[in-house]
């Protein structure tokens, strides 16, 4: 049971706010030393670990696209596009990426999207200008708000996704883990059952987009309006 002192290990630092990598790193190694091993054996497990999963990497050629890109104007472009629909909403703008990107995921295609490459220059500014073009201009807090429903889009609908690929990591992860527990199950069957989760997902989700699209309109009709004040009168 000692081994599960990482897990401990993990909440308590994100609750905490601590650096995620640094929480990480701290909690495999105290997992790794609870399993018997010794500090070099975990370090070397950490360290193949890294070196076979080579395309955590790619982040670093990513993010470099991107800022060329942002230079170039990607944001604004994005931003006008959307200001030119009238049927678009911030909830639309959103359910709409929700259900391409939960799509994309069930098809194995989880590179298709993601926080640096899709959400924060293009989803993100979308939504807002859907925003300001109802509702005017929007405070940062506001701005913040659908900033952080943009970011939950990405993580929610490829989380309960990509379960659908059989191939995907996680599936595998599921299947060995039962395997390993006397539970003899097929990619496929995890698969299939991943599907009833998805589409539940798909509707919470839609939900909560709705109501926020109706936040956003609430907001607009109790601000009060700014009050203009009249130039002083001169002195007879």
């Amino acid at each position: 049971m000692l081994t599960l002192c990482g897990i401990v290990i993990v909440v308590v630092g994100f609750v905490a706010g601590i650096n995620p990598l640094l929480v990480v790193t701290v909690a495999a190694l105290a997992t790794g030393l609870a399993a018997g091993l010794n500090i070099v054996a975990v370090i070397s497990a950490l360290g193949h670990a890294f070196t076979t999963n080579r395309y955590v990497g790619i982040v670093w050629l990513v993010l470099p696209v991107i800022g060329l890109l942002e230079r170039a104007g990607l944001r604004e472009r994005a931003q006008v596009l959307i200001a030119r629909s009238r049927q678009a909403t911030t909830g639309r703008v959103l359910m709409l990426y929700f259900v391409v990107r939960q799509l994309s995921a069930a098809l194995g295609l989880t590179a298709l999207g993601g926080q640096a490459q899709m959400v924060r220059p293009l989803i993100a500014p979308m939504a807002e200008a859907a925003a300001e073009r109802r509702f005017g201009p929007q405070t940062t807090e506001t701005n913040y708000l659908i900033r952080a429903h943009a970011a939950a889009v990405d993580n929610i609908a490829v989380f309960f996704g990509e379960d659908i690929f059989i191939a995907i990591a996680s599936i595998l992860l599921i299947k060995g883990f039962l395997q390993t527990n006397g539970i003899n199950v097929q990619p496929l069957h995890l698969s299939v059952w991943a599907m009833p989760t998805a589409a539940l997902a798909l509707v919470v989700h839609v939900c909560r987009l709705f109501l926020l699209d109706r936040r956003l309109r609430r907001q607009a009709e109790t601000a009060e309006p700014a009050l203009v004040t009249p130039p002083a009168e001169r002195a007879p």
